[in-house]
């Protein structure tokens, strides 16, 4: 006996939703299943990016990576609130060769960050990539030793005072070479304002 046209349309819509079930599960794989199959290949520690690549460091409009750190060029430095003439100075730097962090662009303008946590904008031309550092800005009336050679056994050349600004020479990622005051010598990187944790400067 032929089915009902009622009950066709029940067998009929049993198969499609068992076929809609079907493809959802199948396109569900497709979407996690291997992500979660290249996220558990990576190994441990390993940096992975929306497809299992290493993230890119930020860029910024000029080419050069932000932040990153530059010192003062002029003895005065007039700081902004905006990036362009028309805004107020917010201050006066009076230090050349201060370092200070870059942490944005704008054409020419470049909001810079202080040792302080202050930041404000300065021109492109009044910075320089000379890098230099300040010594444990955050030690106020402290001294901090400058050592012989890298490592805490070494013999100290002299004692420098917190907040001090000395040129770097390198730095391995641990220590830095500095020259600070016409001494010479060697500051572990971890008392230095003006250079990453780590970073390694030529």
């Amino acid at each position: 006996m032929a089915a009902s046209p009622a009950k066709k349309r029940r067998f009929g819509s049993i198969i499609l939703s068992l076929a809609c079930i079907g493809i959802a599960g199948a396109v569900g794989w497709s979407l996690f299943g291997k992500r979660v199959d290249s996220l558990a290949s990576a190994q441990k520690g390993e940096v992975t990016g929306s497809i299992g690549q290493e993230a890119a460091k930020p860029i910024g409009p000029s080419g050069l990576p932000i932040p990153r750190f530059v010192s003062l060029k002029a003895e005065k430095v007039n700081v902004r609130r905006g990036p362009s003439s028309d805004h107020p100075v917010a201050w006066v730097f009076q230090r050349k060769g201060l370092p200070v962090e870059i942490v944005a662009e704008f054409e020419n303008w470049r909001r810079v960050r202080d040792s302080d946590g202050e930041e404000g904008w300065i021109l492109q031309n009044m910075l320089a990539g000379k890098r230099t550092a300040e010594i444990a800005p955050w030690k106020q009336g402290q001294n901090v030793a400058l050592m012989q050679s890298p490592g805490s056994g070494a013999g100290i050349v002299a004692e420098v005072g917190s907040g001090v600004v000395a040129e770097v020479e390198n730095c391995d990622g641990e220590w830095c070479e500095l020259n600070a005051g016409g001494y010479d010598g060697y500051v572990l990187q971890t008392q230095l304002w003006g250079v990453y944790p780590g970073e390694k400067v030529d």
